[in-house]
């Protein structure tokens, strides 16, 4: 009788939560996942915007002169082909630079070996001081060497101040020219900005007054044209030199004006560098004769052409030669020698100094 009633309890309670159960109002499924929302468009490209692409661009400045070295400032983009160790190229960019601002190196040889011609480099540098670099426009340091290159000078747009500071210096030690280099061009490129428009580009430029000799530099000749060539520097060089061929005749007469002048080795190593830079060298007698010239070296730096190219061949870490034709007869270009390829990322650098 007591199996009965507990198995009858047990029947009614299971009926019991099957009904309550069936009472409750069931969950709705759950809505399904809103799709993924489309990736937003890129904005269309406008005028002015520019595109950064990792390229090897080889953009180079140069000047155009005729047969009288007047500079010609009124050809386009058509008037130029430009070669690539002799492989055309396609300028990609052309345009005309003019009243550039000018960052301008002066390095001043003040070694035993130019004693005698001390003053000589200190009116030159005075000169080419006064007759290219323009007040609250153009900027200049002073770099000594002898046994080791010296910053006497910071840039600075006070020209007196500089003045002073060159006339103050004396000779004396060894001569580390190729160190000197180097290190005024490491300077050059540590430009300060334009005053009134910090974007605008600056043209660098090295003023190197010496007689060429090297004999205590740990960089070697190759090492200082790398750098200057990879920064775009041009370089201009005075001789202090006095290898001057006079007769006896036109000495007893005090005419120089048939004087002939002789290269010595440290004469063809500052030739070397202005060639190789896309400057000019300068192996005067007296100071008084490169005034026109310096004249000439500031219109000069201030009105030139500038084209890009992408090379056909990839950056491989070596030294390229460029050329620049125009196609007017009588014209003559004057721009830096060539290039050092920037190798690919990850890629080994075979460039070496020459």
């Amino acid at each position: 009788m007591r199996v009965r009633i507990t198995f009858a309890i047990l029947a009614a309670a299971m009926a019991y939560c099957v009904n309550l159960h069936a009472q409750q109002p069931q969950q709705p499924p759950p809505p399904p996942a809103p799709p993924p929302a489309p990736a937003p468009a890129e904005p269309p490209f406008t005028s002015g915007q520019s595109i950064r692409q990792n390229v090897n661009l080889v953009d180079v400045l140069f000047t155009v002169l005729n047969r009288q070295n007047r500079i010609v400032a009124d050809l386009n983009r058509d008037n130029f082909r430009v070669f690539d160790d002799d492989a055309p190229q396609e300028i990609r960019f052309f345009n005309r630079q003019t009243d550039m601002p000018l960052r301008v190196g002066f390095l001043l040889d003040t070694s035993n070996s130019i004693r005698d011609r001390l003053h000589f480099e200190q009116q030159a540098a005075i000169d080419f001081l006064y007759n290219v670099i323009r007040r609250d426009k153009d900027q200049a340091f002073l770099m000594t060497v002898d046994d080791e290159p010296e910053m006497v000078q910071g840039f600075t747009g006070d020209l007196d101040t500089l003045r002073e500071i060159i006339l103050k210096q004396r000779a004396g030690g060894g001569t580390a020219l190729y160190d000197a280099i180097y290190q005024a061009c490491q300077q050059l490129l540590k430009l300060p900005p334009s005053v009134g428009n910090p974007d605008r580009d600056l043209r660098p430029v090295l003023v190197v007054i010496s007689d060429g000799d090297d004999n205590l530099s740990r960089h070697s000749r190759g090492e200082a044209l790398d750098i200057a060539q990879r920064a775009g520097i041009v370089i201009y060089t005075i001789s202090t030199s006095t290898n001057w061929i006079v007769t006896d005749q036109e000495a007893a007469r005090g005419d120089l004006s048939n004087r002939k002048y002789m290269k010595d080795e440290g004469d063809k190593v500052l030739q070397q560098f202005s060639d190789e830079s896309g400057g000019r060298a300068f192996f005067p007698y007296h100071v008084d004769d490169l005034a026109q010239s310096f004249a000439s070296i500031g219109d000069e730096l201030r009105s030139q052409y500038s084209l890009a190219y992408v090379p056909i061949r990839p950056g491989d870490g070596k030294f390229h030669r460029i050329r620049i034709e125009v196609n007017t007869k009588g014209l003559q270009v004057r721009a830096r020698k060539g290039y050092y390829a920037i190798p690919a990322e990850g890629a080994p650098s075979s460039a070496s100094a020459r």
